[in-house]
């Protein structure tokens, strides 16, 4: 989601129908994009905001428990 005027996004789990704010300037939230989870992963874990990481090597959205990168298949560090 993103704040139109401010630019500031953040990434959450949305209702339809729903509006959305952004806390700190009071924007309402727009939403551009959808996390969608990706062919057959080594993960066991459901595509939610709380189970993903941003590879620190190509900058994607893994998720936590996986120990190489499903984009670009370097090793990522470990989740502390």
């Amino acid at each position: 989601m993103r704040a139109t005027e401010s630019g500031r996004e953040i990434i959450r789990e949305a209702e339809p129908g729903r509006v959305y704010v952004d806390r700190e300037t009071g924007e309402p939230l727009e939403i551009v994009g959808k996390v969608l989870p990706l062919a057959p992963s080594k993960s066991r874990l459901p595509w939610a905001v709380e189970n993903l990481r941003f590879c620190p090597w190509c900058d994607q959205l893994a998720q936590r428990d996986l120990n190489d990168c499903p984009h670009c298949s370097r090793r990522m560090d470990p989740v502390t």
